[in-house]
Order: structure tokens, then C-alpha cells, then sequence
């Protein structure tokens, strides 16, 4: 069978937009960081409001968790 891949060098393609690259790894980065960091907090609390007793509780160490995360996450 025959090969139509390109021959030529990969430089010779449109120029890379780098900037537009890091915002987006960064955004990746950050959006991965908080979510991380909700799913935490989400867990701990429901596993305290189970075996604490109580929804407020929970839902007060929730509040807890994210802002100190987010302090220590900045």
C-alpha cells in the first residue's frame, strides 16, 4: 500500500500558538487542583457526618476543608 504521510520536516507546519498552550495546561492544572480538592473535602465530610451524626456538622467541616485547601492550594 502506499504511504501519503508527510516527508518533510514538522517544523515547516503552521507556527504554535505557545502562549495559548500554557493558559491551557494551566487552566488543566488548576481545574484538576480544585476538583481534587472538592472530591476531598466532599468525602471527609459525608465520612464525619456519617460517623459524627448529622448533616450541619458535615456540612461545616465541608466549608473547613475547601477553605483550607484552597489557602494552602494557592
Amino acid at each position: 500500500m502506499a504511504d501519503h504521510s508527510p516527508t518533510g520536516p514538522v517544523e515547516l507546519g503552521a507556527q504554535m500558538d505557545y502562549a495559548e498552550h500554557e493558559r491551557t495546561y494551566a487552566g488543566f492544572i488548576a481545574l484538576a487542583k480544585y476538583g481534587s480538592l472538592f472530591c476531598v473535602a466532599l468525602l471527609i465530610a459525608m465520612a464525619f457526618g456519617f460517623f459524627a451524626g448529622g448533616f450541619f456538622s458535615g456540612s461545616v467541616l465541608f466549608v473547613i476543608v475547601l477553605a483550607i485547601g484552597g489557602f494552602i492550594l494557592r
